[in-house]
């Protein structure tokens, strides 16, 4: 069952979490040489990204990747890797190894090969997954009702091109098999509405209709659901 954490307002989680994140971090950087974070894009992450940023790790030994992507160059607004270029790698994590999704293929199905041998290649398990949850209960780009959702919930390939009916661009987004490669996931939601869809997400129903039930339901990663109003 997943850990519900609820926090007074936005600013405590952001706290909150930093040190959960950091203290993975370190304790994966102690016993081994590298330590991989996946984070995920939007606004919402964008406080986090700055505090760990300040954060005193050895970041030469940190590599941070992506949930999804959407395919855009880097250069452009809706960018996952110009958010993080933009807010974490950043101060002391300057010194952090980016992994970035996009490859400039003209498609993402172009890209599904060379992106998958580099996630292969780094460390496994990863020591931290951040993810967040949309409106629709889709995580990272398992969309429901996206005529690949089904592969992205069932294939052991790291990533999947996936052309979302109702949001902007493709994308390349980790399978959940991938984003199961984790010690440690972290939902981090806000609002009354994000969380009344916890709640049904939590409760009974296919997975197809609420994607984050994939996550919220299974056994083999601990799961901490980080929420603020």
């Amino acid at each position: 069952m997943p850990a519900l954490r609820e926090w007074a307002d936005l600013a405590t989680l952001t706290a909150a979490l930093t040190q959960h994140v950091a203290r993975r971090l370190k304790e994966d950087l102690a016993r081994q040489d590298q330590a991989v974070l996946v984070v995920s894009g939007g606004r919402s992450p964008v406080p986090l990204f700055k505090a760990l940023a300040a954060q005193p790790l050895a970041w030469d030994r940190v590599v941070i990747t992506l949930a999804d992507e959407r395919w855009v160059p880097p250069d452009h607004p809706d960018s996952n890797e110009a958010l993080v270029r933009a807010h974490l790698i950043q101060g002391r994590a300057t010194k952090a190894r980016l992994v970035p999704l996009w490859t400039g293929d003209a498609t993402p199905e172009a890209a599904v090969p060379a992106v998958s041998l580099a996630l292969a290649a780094l460390p496994q398990p990863f020591s931290q997954v951040i993810l967040g949850m949309g409106e629709d209960g889709h995580v990272a780009s398992l969309f429901p009702g996206a005529s690949e959702l089904a592969d992205g919930l069932s294939t052991e390939i790291p990533v999947l091109a996936v052309r979302p009916q109702h949001a902007p661009h493709p994308r390349l987004s980790l399978s959940l098999h991938a984003l199961l490669q984790s010690r440690d996931i972290v939902l981090m939601i806000s609002g009354t509405a994000k969380r009344h869809l916890l709640q049904r997400a939590l409760g009974e129903g296919p997975v197809e209709e609420l994607p984050v039930r994939a996550i919220l339901r299974q056994s083999a990663v601990p799961v901490s659901i980080f929420w603020a109003p």
